[in-house]
């Protein structure tokens, strides 16, 4: 957490409003998992062209440069608008980056010190590519094609769940909606990725695009901390259908949720729905 659906909710809630500012001040606090990559002083005067997401980055483009953006493990993003810039409150503990602009403030907040803000010229710059180079394909585009979503399965050894974390197949399919799109596909996530089937393949292609763009639609997934730049909260964990719900009953077979660990995540599925 934060996975894609809440990346690009928190890029939709703010994308707009920050779009044509000019920067006039930045601040950083407390190192976060990389260096900025240049001084502050010099991205005053630059001015944002937009806001994009590539993965779980969030990628916005300056006049020159871009700085990119993750939310790490507990991290989130705040604007404020211009007109209550007045009443901006300092930096807490865990604050850790703060951009002033024309038309508002972006702060991000971290907890967990696990996210980053960097820097770079251009996407070809070696941390660019460091960070963005291996990213898989993006879920919700047309690019993300059954033929050779399957292909990359069959290559691979490892389980199911662990193959679509990794994030070099296809991004932003993190543990819950992983957890959700294996439940609605009917595959085990223990199940090698090379066993799965061409048709099963398309289920499971199906249920990734299916799960991420209904998380879309409810504003995300709000477990303990995630809000979006405005301070909305998600509620797609409202309506999860194996996630979280270890021993208790599933909604199609009234079997109880089972849960195992697989890379130190934990994995909720039910054994008679997701039978192999």
């Amino acid at each position: 957490m934060p996975e894609l659906p809440e990346v690009e909710v928190t890029r939709l809630s703010f994308a707009d409003l920050i779009t044509g500012a000019e920067l006039l001040s930045v601040w950083m606090g407390k190192p976060l998992r990389w260096p900025l990559g240049t001084d502050v002083q010099s991205l005053v005067g630059l001015r944002v062209l937009g806001v994009r997401r590539r993965g779980k980055y969030l990628l916005v483009d300056f006049s020159q440069g871009l700085l990119l953006i993750h939310l790490g493990m507990s991290g989130s993003l705040t604007f404020t608008p211009q007109v209550l810039a007045a009443a901006f409150p300092q930096p807490g503990p865990h604050d850790h980056f703060d951009m002033h602009t024309s038309q508002g403030v972006l702060r991000l907040h971290d907890p967990r010190r696990f996210g980053a803000v960097v820097f770079v010229p251009d996407e070809s710059a070696p941390m660019a590519q460091k960070l963005l180079g291996s990213l898989g394909v993006e879920p919700l585009t047309d690019a993300f094609d059954v033929t050779t979503f399957h292909a990359g399965l069959k290559a691979r050894s490892a389980a199911i769940k662990q193959v679509l974390l990794t994030g070099d197949l296809v991004v932003g399919v993190g543990n819950i909606y992983a957890c959700e799109a294996l439940f609605m596909a009917g595959i085990r996530p223990t199940l090698a990725a090379r066993r799965v089937s061409k048709p099963r393949a398309a289920k499971l292609h199906a249920a990734i695009r299916s799960v991420l763009a209904r998380a879309l639609e409810q504003g995300g997934t709000t477990l303990k901390d995630f809000s979006n730049a405005r301070g909305e909260t998600g509620y797609f964990q409202l309506e999860t259908a194996v996630y979280g719900r270890a021993g208790l009953a599933c909604q199609q077979c009234q079997q109880p949720v089972r849960v195992v660990r697989q890379g130190q995540r934990s994995t909720f599925y039910c054994a008679t729905c997701q039978s192999r």
